[in-house]
């Protein structure tokens, strides 16, 4: 059964929810909100609101918000239950044993499964049958002890080396933790068959997932674990359970579990890899809980200069400074490991360059500086680039660098950079201008799935829940004076009920009202809604009250016309005539 509304709301009472963001925020005091650098995607600027009064957050950068307990669901990666769990034990409270939801308990037991597939992985290693993938590993350097500590496996080219090997489990729950693939006839197989195996770990320490990789020419090379109640690739990286412990004082990312695998086995021992995509902007905030540096440690070719760029702009965002490596006579990490040895790449991550001094040499080698229009070209895509800096200083040193690349004077240089940052600053006041002559589209939520149908009702809608959040008595006139039905609005009828039925239960408003009944677009509306300074009172209660029933009377109307338009056929004998007699 659910976890009793009782529990949680004393949850939340005890759990301010300042004091709990700012183990994550730096928060500074602007009005009567803190803001911080939003958690949940890369800024510079402050959008992130805590509002403490009302127990809220909202980020008016991307539009999360919710309570404490959805800032523990998404700060930590966790469902709704585990939430709770990590929130009472940080207050001393004991999550009733019937509160357990049926997703935390699937979770739980497939990170049980994730666990024995693991140890089968490990143990197939080591078998006779497994002689093929250990002899891999060995080939590849790997000592007994790095493959135990990162518990390497080996899955045979079997249908059901898993499926009739584990006992135990139900054959549907391996099908939800991705270690089985469903035929079309309904009948399930191992999706890991003749490849070597990888764990992938979580902070605590579960296994969430697995990477596996092919000894032959099949495709695809690289097989991963699909999105699962346990397994997010965009929000993990690859070894952070072991980087988190790090003293060293970067962290280094490479692209591959073997890259990774051999930084470690060298001695550089904050190695993590990005799960089978680009890196994520969750992953550069995670790398950010744990270090302020980062050195990029990608292939030489075309493909990883290219995840280099895309990944600068992220880390840089999530406030980490970021460098890159040399690797000049090596494609990756481990082929240079092997080939010069780890002294030598620790004298090239002391060398490494920031990623300006890289993008440059990266649009250098672009062009033909020997031409004229080579030379062009080069300053027009260089002050691009240099215009997206904000440090002063940093432009006039890069220009610098540019002017003496290209063989110009640094004020001609310094005179493309202003040019090419008014330009950017002109696009965004005209897309500014644009929204602000726009009121309808100003009006209407980010998601699409909770856009509103009626604006001026919908914004009435808005004022009533603000009316009722505040103030206790109205919210018991609140059922007598408009039914849920009346609300244009799907999400705020919903987030309506939800009070209703909470003062019916003499339950006080909280955002524990909302959580856990609401999606994540609808809680970040109805957060969005409550952070609004607007007064109320019951004036404006009222107010709200006639402005909604106006609407839902306005809707109606057509039906009504509709139904007029019918018995008035029928009065004069019009029903069976064509149209045009």
């Amino acid at each position: 059964m659910p976890i009793p509304q009782s529990f949680l709301d004393e949850l939340v009472e005890r759990s301010d929810i300042v004091d709990v963001v700012s183990e994550y925020v730096e928060l500074k005091q602007k009005g009567t909100n803190l803001f911080g650098l939003c958690p949940f995607h890369s800024e510079k600027t402050p959008s992130f609101s805590v509002n403490r009064d009302r127990q809220i957050f909202h980020c008016f950068g991307c539009g999360e918000g919710g309570g404490v307990i959805t800032f523990i669901m998404k700060a930590e990666n966790l469902g709704f239950v585990d939430a709770v769990k990590h929130l009472a034990a940080r207050v001393g409270m004991t999550v009733p044993e019937d509160g357990d939801a049926d997703t935390s308990k699937r979770r739980a037991q497939v990170l049980t499964l994730n666990k024995e597939a693991a140890r089968r992985f490990h143990a197939n290693l080591y078998s006779p049958g497994g002689r093929r993938g250990l002899e891999y590993f060995y080939s590849r350097g790997l000592t007994d002890r790095t493959i135990r500590r990162f518990g390497l496996g080996w899955a045979p080219d079997s249908w059901d080396d898993l499926l009739g090997g584990i006992k135990g489990y139900e054959k549907s729950l391996f099908l939800e933790a991705g270690l089985a693939v469903a035929n079309r006839k309904g009948g399930l197989y191992d999706r890991f068959r003749g490849r070597v195996m990888f764990p992938i770990i979580d902070l605590r320490g579960e296994v969430i997932g697995f990477g596996g990789r092919v000894l032959d020419d099949s495709q695809p090379k690289y097989l991963n674990s699909p999105e699962t109640i346990a397994f997010s690739k965009s929000r993990n990286l690859f070894a952070m359970n072991l980087a988190k412990k790090s003293t060293y004082p970067a962290m280094i990312l490479a692209e591959g579990y073997m890259d990774v695998i051999s930084l470690h086995q060298a001695g550089f021992s904050s190695a993590v890899a990005s799960l089978g995509t680009a890196l994520t902007d969750a992953q550069a905030r995670l790398i950010s809980r744990y270090k302020q540096e980062a050195v990029i440690a990608y292939d030489m070719d075309a493909a990883g200069r290219g995840a280099a760029e895309r990944a600068i702009k992220l880390l840089e965002d999530a406030g980490i400074k970021v460098k890159l490596i040399d690797m000049a006579g090596a494609k990756d990490p481990d082929e240079f490991i092997k080939r010069f040895g780890a002294d030598a790449l620790s004298a090239r991550l002391t060398q490494s360059e920031g990623h300006i001094e890289y993008r440059l040499g990266t649009l250098r080698g672009k062009y033909d500086l020997s031409s004229d229009e080579g030379r062009i070209s080069f300053l027009h895509d260089a002050a691009e680039m240099l215009a997206e800096l904000s440090s002063p200083a940093e432009r006039a040193v890069y220009s610098s660098r540019v002017a003496e690349l290209a063989g110009v004077r640094a004020e001609a240089v310094a005179d493309e950079v202003a040019i090419a940052r008014k330009k950017k600053a002109g696009k965004e006041r005209s897309a500014e201008r644009r929204r602000e002559l726009n009121p309808v589209a100003a009006m209407q939520p980010k998601e699409r799935e909770v856009r509103y149908s009626d604006t001026k009702s919908a914004r009435a809608e808005e004022g009533l829940i603000r009316c009722m959040y505040s103030d206790g008595e109205l919210l018991r006139k609140a059922r007598e004076a408009l039914p849920p039905e009346q609300f244009s609005s799907e999400t705020l009828a919903k987030a309506y009920s939800a009070m209703l039925e909470a003062a019916d239960e003499g339950r006080a408003p909280s955002p524990a009202i909302f959580e856990g009944r609401l999606t994540p677009a609808e809680l970040s509306l109805v957060m969005k809604v409550l952070m609004d300074p607007e007064p109320g009172g019951e004036a404006a209660f009222l107010s709200y009250v006639e402005v909604v029933r106006a609407g839902y009377e306005q809707r109606q109307a057509p039906d009504d016309l509709v139904e007029r338009w019918q018995k008035l056929k029928k009065t004069k004998g019009w029903e069976d005539k064509e149209d045009g007699e």
